[in-house]
């Protein structure tokens, strides 16, 4: 795993942690490296989970072809979103409440 130069994982909660993991072990079954490229740091809206530190941003690898998207969701579950941004993908632990 790389981290982008000024990026802190250190405030990352257990879920957002644990997502790391898998998207890394996803990317690294790939041949591709993580690069984690956004956490708390950097301009985000203002309600955005990564100021509660349960979102990452990570690059989109470059020629990767074969559902990395549909990998990582059946991967993390339906507790997390996994939303493809311009450059990156951002993911998010944000578990639905029962009403």
């Amino acid at each position: 795993m790389l981290i982008k130069a000024g990026v802190d994982i250190s405030r990352l909660k257990g879920p957002a942690r644990r997502a790391l993991q898998i998207v890394s072990d996803e990317l690294e079954r790939r041949e591709f490296e993580l690069v984690v490229t956004s956490t708390f740091e950097g301009n985000h809206k203002a309600r955005s989970l990564h100021y509660a530190h349960l979102a990452f941003d990570f690059r989109q690898p470059k020629g990767e072809r074969g559902g990395l998207l549909t990998a990582l969701i059946k991967g993390l579950g339906v507790d997390y979103d996994v939303i493809p941004e311009m450059d990156h993908i951002h993911i998010e632990y944000d578990p639905e409440r029962p009403e």
